[in-house]
């Protein structure tokens, strides 16, 4: 166990006095999934104060357009929300990213708005842990560092999107470039596990839809002559289906298509998701696609495109990582937590970051779980517990000035 200095006890005990359950509870209260602009708005311009508090640059970042196939195979675009964007100290000698998002997966009309006390220290709500009470958290960290000794030597950007929960697609460009230079990053996704275990390794994601052009026919008349798009997307779905193994989970997740029983149906769409656990693995993931497609189209004369692709890639622990997470570790160590990590199959704003070669640690939120359900709960304890984890955190990286 390292001593620790006067400095660092007057930052951990900065981060922990912040009123952090006062503004989950705040936050939580709005209704911030990914397609309630209007909530979004509300979201961003509070927290936009809400980090007005540190020095810099605060500003609402309008989203990148993004493209989405509805049912009938059409393109369209997907409207989100404006993401904040901080930018402190761009010429200090050390620089770190921090990330959080403010959606949840709970639309507006989603029966799970309140929020509840299951029992003493225990919240109930939605984006309790996912992850409002991580933005707290790092705020909190943020705020106690600027009254630190070190923060003339840390400049900083932080990013708060509104689109995570449906793959970051409208904030992967800011988020690629506030990643460019930085030393390490954190995001503030919930621990892994309510014992606040963090996760290590994740596996990619790639979504993607299969869109299917048959030839339509009449079903008693002339069958034979009709290309049925449903069913090579049914053929499609299953060959993928068979293809998963060690490396690469793959889900056919939804078939759009066909029409009245008397019609063999032109049209379908597949939706499909991939997950490989390496950059190999993705490859493979690719070459099977492109295979299948192209037997797939020939067996049935139907026409195939591809839309979608790899929005997360896999994130393997490197030698910089783990020297980041051994960092944690440390800090943890010094305040009486025992910090461990395991891999994880979920995806988020960390595999991008790692993608651009900045190490990350990517769950220094809340301790909780059930997320993404009515049953997301929230640790109150571990506000104060993990704001100061990270404010330690920091703190060290600033006056090493590396990992």
């Amino acid at each position: 166990m390292t001593t620790l200095s006067d400095a660092e006890r007057a930052a951990i005990e900065a981060a922990r006095d912040a009123p952090m359950l006062a503004q989950v509870e705040r936050w939580a209260a709005i209704n911030s999934g990914t397609r309630n602009l209007e909530g979004l708005r509300e979201m961003a311009g509070l927290l936009a104060d809400g980090f007005a508090q540190l020095p810099g640059d605060v500003a609402l970042v309008e989203p990148q357009p993004v493209e989405s196939i509805a049912a009938d195979g059409s393109v369209g675009t997907i409207v989100h929300g404006n993401h904040v964007h901080l930018t402190v100290r761009p010429e200090a000698p050390v620089q770190m990213l921090f990330t959080g998002h403010m959606d949840t997966v709970f639309p507006i009309d989603h029966s799970f708005q309140s929020l509840r006390w299951l029992e003493p220290g225990v919240l109930n709500g939605p984006g309790v842990a996912d992850m409002k009470g991580g933005i707290a958290i790092m705020l909190a960290a943020l705020r106690a560092i600027e009254a630190s000794p070190v923060a003339s030597r840390l400049g900083y950007e932080v990013v708060l999107n509104s689109d995570e929960e449906t793959g970051s697609a409208s904030s992967a460009a800011l988020i690629a470039r506030a990643a460019q230079g930085k030393v390490a990053a954190l995001t503030y996704e919930p621990a892994a596990l309510p014992d606040g275990t963090l996760a290590g390794a994740r596996a990619g994601s790639g979504n993607f839809s299969a869109i299917i052009t048959g030839r339509s026919a009449h079903a008693g008349r002339n069958p034979e002559e009709g290309r049925n798009a449903v069913v090579a997307a049914a053929d499609l779905a299953l060959r993928l289906k068979r293809a998963m193994g060690p490396g690469l989970a793959i889900n056919p997740a939804r078939i759009d298509g066909g029409g009245p029983n008397n019609v063999v149906p032109d049209h379908a769409v597949l939706r499909v998701n991939f997950r490989p656990a390496t950059p190999d693995d993705e490859l493979r993931a690719r070459v099977l696609l492109d295979r299948l497609i192209a037997d797939i189209a020939a067996e049935h004369e139907v026409h195939i495109h591809l839309h979608g692709g790899f929005g997360r890639p896999p994130k393997p622990l490197d030698v910089k990582a783990e020297r980041l997470f051994g960092l944690v570790k440390q800090a943890g160590s010094d305040l009486g937590l025992d910090i461990g990590w395991k891999a994880t199959g979920g995806v988020c704003d960390g595999n991008n970051i790692a993608a651009c070669g900045v190490p990350v640690v990517d769950t220094m939120g809340v301790r909780g779980g059930a997320i993404h359900s009515a049953d997301e709960y929230l640790i109150a304890d571990s506000l104060p517990e993990r704001a100061a984890l990270s404010a330690l955190t920091i703190m060290r990286i600033a006056e090493r000035g590396k990992i």
